[in-house]
């Protein structure tokens, strides 16, 4: 029997996808917001694809400030943009 995948809904563009394909987005108690490259970070989690798109999608759409059910400052925004763009460069 093979084994079972766990399969995660990106948040931007709306397609469910492998777990480990996709970024995992934190949202800590104290507020903060991170992107979890190791997938084991506390707080709630939204999930999204490697790509800058799929993120300024649900940014747009702000799907991830209703999965957290929190307001996300631009500056928060700003800075996944920057570490996700760095992280497909790098």
């Amino acid at each position: 029997m093979p084994k079972n995948i766990p399969m995660r809904q990106c948040v931007g563009c709306r397609e469910m996808k492998p777990k480990r394909e996709l970024l995992r987005v934190a949202h800590a108690q104290d507020g903060s917001v991170t992107l979890d490259f190791g997938g084991k970070a506390p707080g709630r989690g939204a999930y999204v694809c490697r790509s800058t798109d799929c993120l300024k999608k649900a940014i747009k759409s702000r799907a991830l400030e209703r999965a957290f059910s929190a307001e996300i400052p631009q500056s928060v925004y700003d800075s996944l943009i920057a570490e996700l763009e760095g992280a497909e460069n790098g």
